[in-house]
């Protein structure tokens, strides 16, 4: 995360890996939570086995790895902040 708050609003990673939304329903979810203050990116990650996704304990999957740059590619930019 470095210096940036996590989408709805956190200071530190709710789990050690990286979230992924599973399809566009939770993904509207996402961008509905946003609490940055500002448009978020949207990236699409390639080639990940969902049998290794992992549950934070709210229903949300995260892969519990790194994911090589080249796996990810941006998909939609400067999403603005939408209402709940």
């Amino acid at each position: 995360m470095g210096a940036a708050r996590g989408i709805a609003g956190s200071r530190r990673p709710e789990a050690e890996g990286i979230f992924v939304c599973r399809g566009e329903e939770e993904t509207e979810f996402f961008f509905r939570l946003n609490n940055t203050g500002g448009p978020v990116d949207l990236w699409s990650v390639d080639d990940i086995d969902e049998a290794l996704l992992l549950d934070n304990g709210n229903g949300f999957a995260y892969f519990p790895d790194r994911i090589p740059a080249a796996r990810v590619r941006l998909v939609r930019s400067d999403v603005p902040q939408l209402g709940s």
